[in-house]
């Protein structure tokens, strides 16, 4: 009760207007004498065709209608008024000498809100008012905010668009000179002091542009501008490709890197860029937390319908009570050479497993290793 009163008092009612319909001239008199002296804004209708063109016209917040009108009733006025886009969302409180639970029944059906029988006294009259003018209000903050947060999703995406793809290119130039002088310098010709920081930097800028290609795609994804374009395609043809990528990283991290290959040829449906961005985001992140001198290996095997693509290592692991929500949480991790993750990767390959029709998956064993893997269609 406190509750309502308390929202009741920051309502400022000249901000609402009633539409009074009445055939009987002293009733529409003295209702607008009572809510106008409410500090309402009050407009009249003396009949229901004279009612559905001035809530078209003055667009009230509520209607009190006279059931027992000639030619068009109440209840008809009202399936009209509901009928129409224009006017369909503003509540009706029927005004009726009628009470049988038929009428009042056949009054909910046209689309009614409340029903006030005649006669009635102030108070309930502007108990009855208020509750529907506070389910408006009530409305209109929840219709405000809801537009505030579509503009500051719409602004934030926007801007993540805007870092991502603005920054990409920049980045793809500084890899590439950094990648160019990690190989053709050594601690000998530039000092272990330098080169240590040629190697850091060249890491570096590799986590930047993944994070920003990361970035960019989950946006697209995010806002719908993302096609998932489905085509069949031999996994053996992909993965290793996706593996050789990485296998110079693994070895300057003393780690080895291995493909398994299948025993059968696999064919699947489902996007090609998607599914290594998926496990290019893998094997970056098994890198990141498996120490020197541990393996990794990518494999993919038959799951029924579909085929699951896995990449296992024998890294750190994941504590327990973080397993179930790891795909979600986007929280900042650090691998075992201080490698900084923003999360963001995970979220990324879950969401293009499921736009692909499949999942992403995760079995860990803290201080033991990972099983990261996703699954996607097999081609039918």
């Amino acid at each position: 009760m406190e509750l309502n009163e308390s929202f009741e008092s920051k309502i400022n009612r000249s901000d609402y207007k009633i539409l009074i319909v009445d055939d009987v001239v002293s009733n529409v008199l003295l209702l607008k004498i009572l809510l106008t002296n409410e500090k309402f804004q009050v407009c009249t209708a003396n009949n229901g065709k004279a009612c559905i063109e001035v809530a078209k016209k003055d667009k009230p917040d509520l209607i009190l209608l006279d059931v027992m009108m000639p030619e068009l009733n109440g209840f008809d006025t009202a399936v009209i008024l509901k009928g129409d886009p224009e006017t369909q969302d503003i509540p009706i409180i029927f005004l009726t000498a009628l009470n049988n639970p038929s009428d009042l029944v056949k009054g909910f059906q046209s689309g009614g809100n409340d029903f006030l029988t005649k006669p009635f006294n102030k108070e309930e009259l502007v108990m009855r008012v208020m509750h529907q003018i506070q389910l408006v209000a009530a409305k209109r903050i929840i219709e405000r905010q809801n537009e505030e947060l579509r503009r500051t999703i719409s602004n934030r995406d926007k801007m993540y668009s805007v870092i991502a793809h603005d920054l990409r290119s920049p980045m793809a130039s500084i890899r590439m000179v950094l990648n160019l002088a990690v190989n053709v310098v050594s601690p000998e010709t530039v000092g272990p002091e330098i080169f240590e920081l040629l190697d850091k930097a060249n890491r570096e800028s590799e986590e930047t542009h993944d994070l920003l290609d990361n970035l960019l795609k989950w946006t697209k994804s995010q806002t719908g501008r993302l096609n998932v374009v489905y085509q069949d395609f031999d996994l053996d043809e992909v993965v290793p490709g996706v593996v050789d990528i990485f296998m110079m990283i693994a070895e300057m991290k003393k780690i080895d890197l291995k493909y398994l290959p299948s025993d059968e040829k696999i064919t699947v449906h489902a996007d090609n860029d998607m599914v290594k961005t998926i496990l290019r985001n893998l094997i970056s992140n098994a890198i990141k937390f498996t120490p020197e001198g541990k393996g990794i290996e990518v494999f993919y095997k038959r799951d029924g319908d579909f085929v699951r693509i896995c990449v296992r290592d024998h890294g750190v692991g994941i504590a327990a009570d973080r397993v179930s929500t790891i795909f979600h949480k986007g929280e900042t991790t650090y691998g075992t050479g201080g490698e900084e993750g923003s999360g963001l990767g995970l979220q990324l390959c879950q969401d293009f497993a499921r736009k692909n029709g499949g999942d992403a998956y995760v079995e860990s064993v803290e201080g033991e290793g990972s099983i990261f893997s996703f699954t996607i269609p097999l081609k039918k």
